[in-house]
C-alpha cells in the first residue's frame, strides 16, 4: 500500500508540492489551518474547479478554450438577471447558454477546421461584448435571497459549492477512465490521424468536449452567482481564461494532449488556491499577485515541456 502511494506521488508530484505548502504555511502563518480559512479555499476552488474540469477534457483532447472566463461571467449575469422569471428558468438558461457557446466553438474547430486559438479568442471577445450589452455595464443584484443562501450553505461540514464541484469531478474522472468518450478523448489527443484511421468519431468527440467545456464554465458562473448573489461586468476578467489553463497544466495535463486526468487537475486547483490564500494572508498587494501569476504561467510552460519530454522518452 505504501509503495503504491509512493509511486502515485512520483507520477503526480503536484500533491507533494501542495503538501509542502500546507505544512510550511501552518507553521509560519497564524490562522492558516483555521476552519474559516480552509472553507474559504474550498469555496474559491469550487468556481475555479468547474472551469478547470471542462478544460481538462479539452486539453487531453489536444485543444483549449480561451473563452471560459467570459462565459462564466456572462452566465453568472444570466443567472442573476433572469431571476424575475424564476430561479429554475434563470439557472437552466445560463447553463444552456454556456453549452451553446461551447457548441459554436466546437463546430468551428471540429467541422470548419479553424484553429482553436482563433475561434475561442473570438468567442472571448464576443462574449465579453454580450456581458456589457446584457448588464448595461451595471452590477446586477439577485432578487431571490435563497439563491445566495444556497451559495453560503454547507453540506456535511463542507461548503455546498465545493461538494457540487467535487461530485462532478468524480463523475468526470469516471467518464474519462471508463467510457468510450473518455478513451476517444485520450486517443485523439495522442494521435489524431491514427484515431481517424481506427474509425474513432474524431469530429464528434472534439465537438462534445467543447460543449462540456462551455457547460462547466456556465456551471461555474452559476456557482459564482450563487456565492455572490450578484454579478458584475468584470467577472472572469481579465485572466481567468489563462489561469484555468495554468491550473490544468500545473496539475500535469499536457498542452499537446493525450495525457492527464481529473485527479491531477484537482491537485493543480488546490495548489493555486492555497498559493493565493497564502498571499492574501500575508497581505501581499494584488499587483504582486499578478507578477506571481506571470511567473507561475512561465513555470507551467516549463512543466508542460517536461511532460512532453517524458512522454517521448517513455514511448
Amino acid at each position: 500500500m505504501i509503495q503504491k502511494l509512493v509511486i502515485s506521488l512520483k507520477k503526480q508530484p503536484i500533491w507533494l508540492i501542495l503538501l509542502g505548502m500546507i505544512v510550511l504555511s501552518s507553521v509560519f502563518i497564524p490562522g492558516f489551518l483555521s476552519f474559516g480559512n480552509f472553507s474559504n479555499v474550498l469555496v474559491q476552488s469550487a468556481v475555479d474547479g468547474m472551469l478547470a474540469l471542462g478544460m481538462t477534457f479539452l486539453m487531453i483532447n489536444g485543444y483549449f478554450d480561451l473563452s471560459v472566463g467570459t462565459v462564466m461571467g456572462f452566465t453568472a449575469a444570466l443567472a442573476i438577471g433572469l431571476q424575475p422569471y424564476g430561479l429554475f428558468v434563470a439557472v437552466v438558461v445560463a447553463l444552456l447558454a454556456g453549452a451553446v457557446i461551447g457548441a459554436i466553438n466546437g463546430f468551428f474547430v471540429a467541422k470548419a477546421k479553424i484553429n482553436a486559438f482563433i475561434v475561442t479568442l473570438g468567442s472571448f471577445i464576443g462574449v465579453r461584448g454580450l456581458i456589457y450589452i446584457y448588464t448595461g455595464e451595471q452590477a446586477l443584484v439577485g432578487d431571490i435571497m435563497e439563491f445566495g443562501m444556497f451559495g453560503a450553505s454547507s453540506f456535511l461540514g463542507l461548503p455546498t459549492l465545493f461538494v457540487i464541484m467535487f461530485v462532478l469531478m468524480l463523475i468526470a474522472e469516471f467518464v474519462l477512465r471508463k467510457t468510450p468518450h473518455g478513451r476517444y478523448t485520450y486517443s485523439i489527443g495522442g494521435n489524431i490521424e491514427a484515431s481517424e484511421n481506427a474509425g474513432i468519431p474524431v469530429d464528434r468527440t472534439i465537438w462534445l468536449n467543447f460543449i462540456i467545456c462551455g457547460l462547466t464554465a456556465a456551471a461555474g458562473g452559476v456557482l459564482l452567482a450563487s456565492r455572490l448573489n450578484a454579478a458584475t461586468p468584470t467577472l472572469g476578467w481579465p485572466d481567468k481564461n489563462l489561469m484555468t489553463i495554468a491550473v490544468v497544466v500545473l496539475g500535469g495535463t499536457s498542452l499537446a494532449g493525450g495525457y492527464g486526468n481529473i485527479t491531477r487537475t484537482l491537485g493543480g486547483l488546490f495548489t493555486f488556491g492555497v498559493l493565493y490564500n497564502i498571499l492574501n494572508l500575508l497581505g501581499v498587494q494584488s499587483y504582486y499577485n499578478t507578477l506571481i501569476t506571470g511567473i507561475v504561467l512561465i513555470l507551467v510552460v516549463y512543466i508542460d515541456a517536461h511532460i512532453r519530454k517524458n512522454k517521448v522518452s517513455i514511448g
